[in-house]
């Protein structure tokens, strides 16, 4: 079976480090990369850190609206498919590179296969819930994490190539985590205990783009009374540099880090705060706790299980929960699968091929 993966950012190549090494022992894969993130901390060090292969094809679409962002992947992707012909396309979450590949390989007529499809925030003011829900209503394979994506498909009436496989961003973190603790230096670098500071991150549009939220943010993490660290997303470098402030010397802002030093970063954090979904699951599976700064998460799961609370992005409500909340319960890795998705994804494939 040929098989082309579309992947184009930082959570799609954590995504597709395990599972593109799995379908290279039996199927052919073609990598395409649509360069949706280009940069070298927020690219080419997660292939050398995860030992992807180097992409097939690379579109570097690069930054833009979303129309434009799309459209140009659109194209790049319908051209990959001219000329891979493959049996089916694989694409990964709910970015705009996975969009682009999903609907260019349907309107080709080839079967899309979507990882970690089901997942639902319902609320449709995110960009990535609109992708989400086109994704699966084009996919012929849907790979679902938890059996709760399982149930939100049935609800839109989606039941036929509906799997649940699990996670494989736990297959991943079990993989790499003794690896990041052997080789990553940033706790040294940056003179951290562990335990002793809190990690936030905090990229999402609807944050950055908005100077109230943003600031609102910022100023929170300058009233925690531990240090803060900050690997900072390009974007919101840009948005911080046009509010011309300074911050709090105890809020360390530094570069993006690499997937080895994150997971060392969170590990060893107190707490972590956040609106990335993908971190959203990693401190879960850390045992981590999570203030997660959106009002809505399509990792329910995280919040029902104790290990994960919504604050949104007021100030005082973030600043008390920092300092009150604490986790109930016992994070359970078998409601995403276990560790084990990779294996199961490459089953599903092999029966479909």
């Amino acid at each position: 079976m040929i098989v082309l993966a579309v992947v184009g950012t930082r959570p799609q190549f954590v995504k597709a480090a395990l599972v593109s090494r799995a379908l290279r022992r039996s199927h052919r894969e073609i990598l395409v990369h649509t360069g949706q993130h280009y940069d070298d901390e927020m690219s080419a060090l997660f292939f050398r850190e995860l030992e992807l292969p180097e992409p097939d094809e690379h579109l570097m679409v690069g930054s833009g609206t979303h129309a434009e962002q799309t459209a140009r992947m659109l194209v790049g992707v319908e051209g990959a498919i001219g000329r891979a012909k493959p049996d089916v396309v694989l694409v990964y979450g709910d970015t705009n590179s996975a969009l682009a590949g999903a609907l260019a390989a349907v309107k080709m007529g080839v079967p899309v296969v979507h990882v970690e499809a089901g997942c639902r925030s319902y609320d449709r003011t995110m960009p990535e819930e609109i992708n989400r829900v086109m994704i699966d209503h084009t996919s012929r394979l849907l790979l679902c994490p938890t059996s709760r994506a399982v149930r939100n498909l049935a609800r839109e009436g989606i039941t036929e190539g509906v799997h649940w496989v699990g996670d494989v961003m736990l297959d991943l973190l079990r993989n790499h985590l003794p690896r990041a603790e052997q080789r990553s230096q940033i706790l040294q670098t940056l003179g951290l205990a562990p335990a002793s500071y809190l990690v936030a991150t905090i990229h999402r549009a609807s944050n950055t783009d908005c100077t109230e939220r943003l600031c609102a943010i910022l100023e929170a993490l300058e009233q925690v009374e531990r240090p803060v660290v900050v690997p900072v997303h390009p974007r919101t470098r840009r948005a911080m540099s046009a509010l011309g402030r300074t911050w709090n010397p105890r809020v360390r802002f530094i570069d993006p880090v690499g997937y080895l030093d994150m997971l060392v970063l969170l590990r060893h954090a107190q707490m972590v705060l956040t609106d990335s979904g993908g971190i959203q699951k990693e401190t879960f599976f850390l045992g981590i706790p999570c203030l997660t700064l959106r009002d809505t998460t399509e990792w329910e799961e995280t919040v029902e299980a104790g290990w994960n609370r919504l604050v949104g992005t007021d100030r005082a409500a973030i600043v008390e929960a920092v300092r009150s909340w604490t986790p109930t319960g016992t994070p359970s890795d078998g409601v995403f699968g276990g560790g084990r998705a990779v294996e199961r994804i490459v089953e599903v494939l092999a029966h479909a091929s």
